[in-house]
């Protein structure tokens, strides 16, 4: 027999034996299903975060809430979503003309919103209560979470230069109080983008300089330099997310994403700028133990943040990573009640929340409020 060689992704050499007396037509079939199968079988792969058997997931999946033992869905045995997930579709709430006029005002004004690029199931609940997250530097990304439904390329459109401009003057009619602003990744620009969203919040505390602004934003690779040009911009809440935790990092998350480097940028931000609140959001559901939560938090405070949520991963499409497991309310609830113990300032942990998620929004206000008031008569005494 002869030993054939094909090339497959990632430069390894399948070796095949094969007959010197079969005929070529049957070979190359042969090939040819080989290669797909290998395909699928690497596919599969990919979305798989976890490396652990189904009996050691289901053992990770068991939580202690209040003395008692909480167990996750199996989301491979039962793909339904559970009750709990059941959300009120985009616009049909009561305040539908609200609705409207922000993704009228939206459209005018050439932005976009992550509620809609990434197919937040609140949107309904957030538009229609006057509340939208922006979205900065356009609407593609650099990077391939296999989580996130942003769309990615590896030279997106230049950055629009009205852009801090008009944010500004949308947020300035729309009246709000307090606005979550966030961004796709530019690994392509010399700065990640670090100037233009520094720009964009100086232009909205000039429009609106009682409005409390929130940024979401990159890792800019770890240069902590260009962290700082956020953080020295006026904003009141530096957010960045660390997504999930230390094990799944490599398999969720973009290969130049990095837990250590996430939790580097956060430590910085608290310590470079300590009048600023440091935020960070973690994804459950996609094979983590309760322990690696745990550590997670214990992490994430050590670096200074201070507010965290957690929230049910909900799978964007069939590209993206599978849901392992559907986690109970009880498991975020007792997650609120140990984030607290450990002493984060707040904490948002529900299915159905996300980072940029609303419900927190009043307390921040009211705690960044009596922050700016304590100062304010800390500075007059002196």
């Amino acid at each position: 027999g002869v030993v054939g060689l094909m090339w497959v992704s990632g430069g390894r050499v399948l070796a095949r034996r094969m007959s010197g007396t079969a005929s070529n037509a049957p070979r190359y079939v042969s090939r040819l299903e080989e290669l797909r199968a290998r395909l699928r079988a690497e596919d599969e792969e990919l979305v798989q975060p976890s490396k652990l058997s189904r009996s050691e997931q289901y053992q990770h999946s068991r939580a202690e809430v209040g003395g008692q033992t909480a167990v996750r869905i199996d989301a491979y045995e039962n793909p339904k979503k559970p009750r709990w997930l059941k959300v009120t579709p985009a616009g049909d709430h009561d305040n539908l003309p609200e609705f409207e006029r922000l993704r009228k005002d939206l459209r005018g004004l050439k932005l976009h919103t992550v509620c809609e690029e990434a197919k937040c199931p609140n949107i309904g609940e957030c538009w229609g209560g006057g509340t939208a997250t922006i979205m900065l530097m356009g609407d593609t990304c650099t990077r391939g979470c296999r989580f996130c439904n942003i769309k990615t390329a590896r030279a997106p459109p230049p950055l629009d230069p009205a852009e801090p401009q008009n944010v500004a003057t949308a947020l300035a009619q729309w009246g709000l109080k307090y606005v979550v602003l966030t961004s796709v990744d530019r690994d392509d620009l010399s700065d990640a983008g670090a100037g233009h969203l520094a720009a964009t919040v100086r232009e909205i505390k000039l429009a609106a300089p009682d409005l409390l602004v929130e940024l979401l934003a990159p890792d800019f690779a770890g240069d902590l330099e260009l962290a700082d040009l956020v953080l020295q911009s006026g904003l009141d809440v530096f957010a960045h997310n660390v997504e999930t935790v230390a094990r799944l990092t490599p398999s969720v998350r973009d290969r130049r994403a990095g837990y250590s480097q996430s939790l580097s940028v956060l430590e910085h931000a608290k310590k470079s700028m300590p009048s600023v609140l440091v935020k960070t959001s973690i994804m459950l559901g996609l094979g983590e133990s309760r322990k690696e939560i745990v550590q997670t938090m214990k992490d994430c405070r050590n670096a200074g943040v201070e507010v965290i949520t957690f929230g049910q991963y909900l799978r964007p499409t069939k590209r993206h990573l599978k849901v392992e497991q559907w986690v109970p309310p009880e498991e975020f609830n007792a997650l609120k009640d140990q984030a607290e113990q450990m002493g984060f300032l707040y904490c948002a942990s529900g299915p159905m929340v996300r980072s940029s998620y609303r419900a927190g929004e009043y307390f921040l206000e009211s705690l960044l409020r009596q922050r700016a008031s304590a100062r304010h008569n800390q500075a007059i005494a002196q």
